[in-house]
């Protein structure tokens, strides 16, 4: 019969059948958990009132699905500033931007997060800013920064710029704080100074997590670049809006092809890069 260990301090082996049998009986906790699951769910749809859907609705439903299926293709190989190319390249662009004036100004708000490296109450400050940052919404900050810069491409570089800081910052925190320290014990051990310290103990072990959520968040941000470009901050957003208020859904067809293939290559790029990483 197959034994697996036992853990009691007994040294008789367990048998599978009395392991099984032995096993903790928590279906009360799980009673409890489904219960709650329940009320939260009733308590959510109760607040949710469904009338049908709108004529309009399914009129651009249909349109949009029309326009994927025949793309206005002149629109998708036009060089000019109103072709697909042109205003992919300015999503990308700003997307770019905004993921690495982030990224860099993460670092420094990271560090000064993290108690591992500075007092408490400096961390706790830090990451109340961090907080706030992140809990206003990409399209808030939008509305913000374009009252500052007027409507333009520079304004959606600026927002992805302050968006990303919250979310890369909350990573690059998370990185920094599961550092071995016993590398730094070894080097510390071994008289090296500080900066050797942070140049072979502590890089070495966080810059490929960063350059991951670097890649992360561009991925996010070129999405988000798209829905920025509706209230005006640039990017292909702002021409697509535009067809779909005049339903004009060849071209919206057109836009949104463009689209799906750029996250597509974005996709794979990403995902090569973050395996590679990973692998070391």
């Amino acid at each position: 019969m197959t034994k697996v260990k036992r853990f009691d301090g007994d040294n008789r082996p367990l048998s599978i059948e009395e392991a099984y049998a032995n096993r903790p009986r928590l279906w009360w906790v799980y009673t409890i958990v489904v219960l709650i699951v329940a009320a939260l769910l009733g308590w959510s749809g109760s607040s949710i009132t469904y009338k049908g859907l709108a004529s309009k609705g399914i009129t651009i439903a249909q349109g949009i699905g029309n326009g994927l299926l025949h793309p206005d293709t002149s629109l998708l190989f036009n060089l000019t500033t109103e072709g697909v190319p042109f205003q992919l390249l300015q999503t990308v662009a700003i997307a770019v931007l905004g993921t690495i004036i982030g990224g860099f100004l993460a670092i420094p708000f990271s560090f000064l997060a993290c108690d591992k490296i500075v007092p408490k109450w400096v961390a706790v400050i830090f990451r109340a800013v961090i907080l706030g940052i992140r809990t206003i919404p990409s399209l808030v900050w939008a509305l913000v920064w374009i009252r500052v810069t007027g409507p333009n491409a520079f304004c959606g570089v600026v927002t992805e710029s302050v968006c990303s800081i919250g979310m890369i910052c909350k990573m690059y925190i998370t990185a920094i704080e599961d550092i071995d320290v016993k590398i730094l014990e070894s080097l510390d051990a071994s008289g090296c100074n500080g900066f050797q310290k942070i140049r072979y103990g502590m890089l070495p072990q966080i810059i490929p997590n960063f350059i991951s959520t670097v890649i992360y968040r561009f991925d996010i941000n070129v999405k988000d670049a798209t829905t920025l470009g509706i209230v005006g901050a640039g990017g292909i957003g702002a021409a697509l809006i535009q067809c779909m208020n005049s339903s004009r859904w060849s071209m919206v067809g057109a836009y949104l092809t463009g689209m799906i293939v750029l996250m597509i290559i974005i996709e794979i790029f990403s995902t090569r890069v973050r395996a590679r990483l990973a692998r070391g």
